[in-house]
């Protein structure tokens, strides 16, 4: 099995984030789950590779060419992919992967979870997507998604496919034990006009 961590290549100014991604990191190894990540040696990207490295366990990274240099790829993994492009990194990540993890991050971290998060409602794969609310840094985005879940904008089974869990220990026991729906987006809706 293997876990896709998306994640800041920044550390933040918490140091709590770099505290859960160092711990994630080791859990997987501890639990003989491989970790999927970035490609990058800075950051929370770093911390959680290293992490895993230093406990035994198999990490991958998937970086694209353009960012080897920029986001400073790691030379310690037990594999490092390189791929032409961020669309590729991210259809990479999600083919090796058996769930998604996002840890603290900004805008592309966002977008990765996002993304992968879609696929699942679109029935594309039957994987697991959590948050790590480390130091409840997702608390706001958490607020939001239950607004477009009142707004109708999210069903309600969709929201809840996003597992949410402040501690490593909860979010690999959700992580675990995640059933997808079984719903069909638009199946018996008439066309609005």
């Amino acid at each position: 099995m293997r876990i896709c961590v998306f994640c800041g290549s920044s550390a933040g100014n918490n140091p709590v984030y770099r505290e859960a991604a160092i711990e994630l990191g080791t859990a997987l190894a501890k639990a003989g789950i491989g970790l999927v990540y970035g490609g990058a040696q800075v950051g929370l990207m770093g911390a959680v590779a290293d992490a895993a490295m230093a406990a035994g366990g198999e990490v991958i990274g998937v970086i694209p060419r353009q960012l080897v240099e920029r986001e400073l790829a790691h030379d310690g993994l037990t594999e490092l992919k390189e791929v032409g492009s961020m669309h590729e990194r991210k259809a990479v990540m999600a083919d090796l992967s058996d769930g998604f993890i996002a840890l603290p991050g900004g805008v592309g971290t966002f977008e990765e979870l996002f993304e992968v998060w879609t696929w699942g409602q679109l029935g594309h794969h039957q994987k697991p997507c959590a948050l790590l609310n480390v130091g409840g840094y997702y608390d706001k985005l958490v607020t939001f998604l239950n607004h477009a879940t009142t707004e109708g904008f999210m069903k309600q089974p969709y929201r809840e496919m996003l597992i949410v869990a402040s501690d490593v220990e909860s979010v690999l026991a959700k992580v675990e034990a995640y059933e997808a729906p079984k719903v069909a987006k638009w199946m018996g809706k008439k066309r609005e006009l």
